[in-house]
């Protein structure tokens, strides 16, 4: 009896270590399923199942794969960031999923948006592989259809990336209308454009990301004429809030659209999350073409001088 008490306190003096153990492996590797979180706790010593890491999993509600990655990245400053590159292809891929799963659990009759969840991952694979490089095969597995089921939704890869564009601008446009409303001043109302336009490259939706690179696409002039009356309807915003500004006599005010939206698109490229947040970009931005970088005083030196 004394030896089976023994044991018994040795088991509840673990128990806090096995559980902190499955807990660990589920931040170092999120991606091991219970059995293999239970082979390598046993090799470590600790005597605990495969039924048992899930217990613990859904006490913690980390059950899945998903759910643990999506633990870490909210656990840490550098958010989605953190992960590697293949996690956060899980994470993206399980989103999708849950997607599917909620629209075909629903039972008010209506089909499933299949649409837009195609379209959502179309826009993650252009964002990480490029046009060229994406097959609707590549799409159809990342939503968990046959490559035939997409052709259901559109006719082909092309007018899947149409379609994100289309709804890129349509979502920028109406983020635009609802940044300017309330606004007079004309530095405001560029300012509050430019914030709309970095906050969608840099942290918005898949979609929100293509729509803005496409400003400064080359690789694809045939796709890239397709998509200009839908870029060129966005830029005429900036047209016309240039427009209004006070600026110098003789300032080239087409130069200057150009100037910032180069600017402005390849934010994406070099911005960190955790530093100036977008809207501080942005404005630092607008003020830099408003009011130069030169140090006061200082007289600039004449051509002939150089």
């Amino acid at each position: 009896m004394r030896m089976s008490l023994d044991a018994c306190h040795e088991e509840e003096r673990r128990a806090p270590d096995v559980e902190a153990a499955i807990l660990g492996l589920a931040r170092d590797e999120p991606g091991l399923g219970q059995a293999a979180v239970s082979a390598r706790l046993r090799r470590d010593g600790f005597a605990i199942s495969p039924s048992g890491v899930r217990y613990i999993w859904q006490k913690h509600g980390l059950e899945t794969a998903v759910k643990r990655l999506r633990a870490i990245a909210q656990s840490t400053s550098e958010g989605v960031s953190a992960l590697t590159d293949t996690q956060r292809g899980l994470l993206a891929r399980g989103a999708l999923a849950a997607q599917l799963v909620s629209a075909d659990a629903a039972t008010d009759g209506e089909p499933p948006d299949r649409r837009q969840v195609i379209l959502d991952a179309a826009a993650a694979l252009f964002a990480e592989q490029g046009y060229d490089s994406t097959s609707i095969r590549d799409i159809a597995s990342r939503v968990g259809l046959l490559p035939g089921s997409i052709y259901h939704y559109f006719a082909s890869k092309e007018e899947l990336y149409l379609a994100v564009h289309r709804e890129g601008f349509r979502r920028l446009m109406a983020a635009v209308a609802d940044a300017l409303a309330g606004a007079s001043d004309p530095w405001e109302r560029l300012t509050r454009v430019c914030q709309v336009h970095v906050a969608a490259i840099t942290s918005g939706t898949y979609i929100d990301r293509v729509t803005g690179h496409s400003l400064a696409m080359t690789g694809n002039p045939e796709l890239f004429a397709k998509i200009r009356p839908m870029r060129e309807a966005y830029e005429n915003v900036y047209r016309g809030l240039i427009e209004d500004l006070p600026l110098a006599p003789g300032a080239d005010r087409s130069l200057l659209r150009l100037m910032l939206l180069s600017f402005l698109n390849w934010v994406h490229v070099w911005y960190r999350e955790g530093r100036r947040s977008t809207d501080e970009i942005a404005a630092a931005m607008v003020d830099t073409l408003r009011h130069g970088v030169e140090s006061p005083g200082i007289a600039s030196k004449p051509l002939s001088a150089f």
